[in-house]
């Protein structure tokens, strides 16, 4: 088996920015969860779900795209029922 490292020649320029921007805007989810400032918590998890969705796109990672895909589903369904 071999072991795919994301720095290699595939690398897309994209990637790191796109990485930083997610991870943050993750981050600033947490920190609204945590202060209870919704829906603005949920918007903010979308929008880096979706980043690092691409990232696992670009990295061509699909274990990055399916836990993303999976995130994606529990938040939407969980926001979809919420009263």
């Amino acid at each position: 088996m071999t072991i795919t490292d994301p720095s290699g020649p595939r690398r897309s320029p994209y990637v790191d920015p796109v990485k930083w921007l997610a991870t943050i805007i993750q981050l600033i989810g947490y920190g609204l969860t945590g202060l209870g400032i919704t829906p603005w918590n949920i918007w903010a998890f979308f929008v880096g779900i979706i980043l690092w969705f691409a990232v696992g796109v670009m990295w061509k990672d699909k274990a990055i795209m399916v836990v993303h895909l999976g995130a994606f589903a529990s938040l939407m369904g969980g926001y979809l029922t919420a009263s």
